[in-house]
């Protein structure tokens, strides 16, 4: 809704009588993360079979016969918002490969950051790609290992790719789950009554099959699932764990863990921070903007000594909007999903309180929302810092053209979206918020978004990325290097 392109979800089973049902739940329960396509290869004995389509999971499943005919005790599924590749039914996932001596169903969440570089090699090694998706790169490296298991030769392709990245891999033996060695992409295992494994980008995929939680896989690691158990190995040794923090601040479903963390409480803390750091003491009430950042909004008030009031409705039978691939699209859709309740806010001084701005056309409307319905005061209150550069593990926003605060300042951004006084939450203060806890200056987070330090480097990134900065990125990046300094 905020004009944030969301990542994609992937949710596994290894034997369950109904796995292709039970993957179709956990997509459910996925579907925030990815709204253009879906899809689920399920495992019967030596037989794959997928289907995929676009749409929703509701859509693309609509016709039971589609389930049912993916039988098996087995199955991996995905939800799917183009962060590589364009939005056509070649990109959906699960892929699913038939080789003459094996068939491997591949889904994946997140963005090889040197998938042109591998590509290149690969073609000009003869292979054949049949999406534009950066998930194919991971089988091609797979088929021209000369490992002798599988096993190795997926641990030796997982070291040749870079970025931010979570896969699940299913064959006639094995489910397989691998996590980048920044762990910027989370995976979460569960279990079932029944001793069925779970595999999932978020907890509460398995909190919603009814299964209970494991473990985390971590950085650089790989989860090995198969009719002897559950066994973790390690891929990599250079790891260097740094969550994407958007995972914390919008991504995630408020009923999620991650790394321990419930994503819901360490959201109403970046609201209690942030009412300290950007105080209002004359407004008249808090409201948040629906959904994911109503958590924030509920800390601020509760700091403040404000009333938490409903001060927008969202209509929940519209899909999110920011998964629209066009801005048009995005601001239209904010029209018919949001509105401001006139008898809550008119004549009032308000606190909105939002997750994050991204290219401000959003918030703008929100605003007008306000105002129009009679709101005297408008301040806007974001729970994290600027988004002032662009991410390239997984979220959409790779250039920083559409990023307003690359390109504007706070009191510019201010004056554009109409609000009566605006404010973030400072670096320390998300960083202390969420609360990981790792020794300073090492924080466990992947700040990209807001500080320009990419845990996992560029590659093929890098060149555009530095040709496009703008004084703002540079002067902040100039300044943070002095206090650095400083530090030392």
């Amino acid at each position: 809704m905020r004009g944030l392109n969301e990542e994609c979800g992937v949710f596994g089973i290894w034997n369950h009588p109904s796995a292709s049902n039970v993957t179709y739940f956990g997509l459910h329960s996925l579907q925030h993360r990815g709204q253009e396509g879906a899809g689920i290869v399920s495992r019967d004995n030596n037989t794959l079979r997928g289907y995929r389509d676009l749409g929703l999971v509701s859509e693309v499943f609509r016709n039971k016969e589609k389930l049912e005919h993916l039988v098996g005790n087995s199955a991996i599924g995905h939800v799917r918002y183009a962060t590589s590749g364009n939005n056509s039914i070649q990109n959906i996932q699960p892929f699913l490969y038939h080789f003459y001596d094996m068939s491997v169903g591949v889904c994946h969440n997140g963005n090889l950051i040197n998938a042109k570089t591998l590509r290149r090699e690969l073609e000009q090694d003869g292979a054949i790609f049949h999406s534009s998706s950066d998930t194919e790169v991971l089988i091609h490296l797979i088929r021209r290992s000369d490992k002798s298991t599988f096993k190795e030769q997926l641990k030796e392709s997982l070291q040749k790719i870079k970025g931010g990245f979570t896969y699940l891999l299913l064959t006639k033996d094995a489910l397989y789950g691998a996590v980048d060695p920044n762990s910027l992409r989370p995976l979460a295992i569960g279990k079932t009554k029944s001793g069925a494994y779970v595999a999932a980008s978020e907890t509460c995929a398995i909190d919603v099959v009814g299964a209970e939680f494991v473990c985390n896989v971590g950085a650089g690691e790989m989860v090995i699932i198969d009719d002897d158990g559950i066994r973790i190995e390690k891929y990599t040794n250079n790891t260097l764990v740094a969550i994407a923090a958007m995972e914390y601040v919008y991504f995630a479903r408020p009923d999620s863990n991650i790394a321990g963390i419930n994503v819901h409480s360490a959201r109403k803390r970046t609201g209690r921070r942030l009412a300290k750091e950007q105080p209002t003491p004359d407004a008249d009430m808090v409201i948040g903007v629906p959904n994911s950042s109503l958590s924030a909004a509920s800390g601020y008030a509760e700091e403040s000594g404000l009333p938490y009031e409903m001060g927008l409705i969202k209509n929940q039978y519209v899909a999110r909007t920011f998964i629209q691939p066009t801005q048009k699209l995005r601001e239209q859709g904010v029209r018919m999903k949001l509105s401001a309740v006139k008898g809550v806010v008119k004549g009032k001084s308000i606190v909105m309180v939002d997750d994050s701005i991204v290219r401000g056309t959003t918030s703008k409307r929100i605003v007008q929302l306000l105002k129009e319905a009679g709101a005297r005061e408008v301040h806007v209150r974001i729970a994290c810092p600027p988004l002032m550069f662009p991410s390239f593990y997984g979220i959409d926003i790779s250039t920083t053209q559409e990023l307003i605060s690359a390109n504007k300042t706070i009191t510019e951004i201010k004056e554009i979206i109409g609000a009566d006084s605006l404010g973030f939450l400072s670096e320390d203060g998300l960083v202390e918020a969420i609360g990981l806890n790792y020794d300073a200056p090492y924080t466990g987070l992947c700040m990209d978004c807001f500080n320009g330090n990419y845990s996992a480097g560029l590659y093929n990134y890098e060149d555009n990325y530095v040709n496009s900065m703008t004084d703002i990125q540079k002067k902040f990046l100039q300044e943070r290097g002095k206090n650095n300094e400083k530090k030392i």
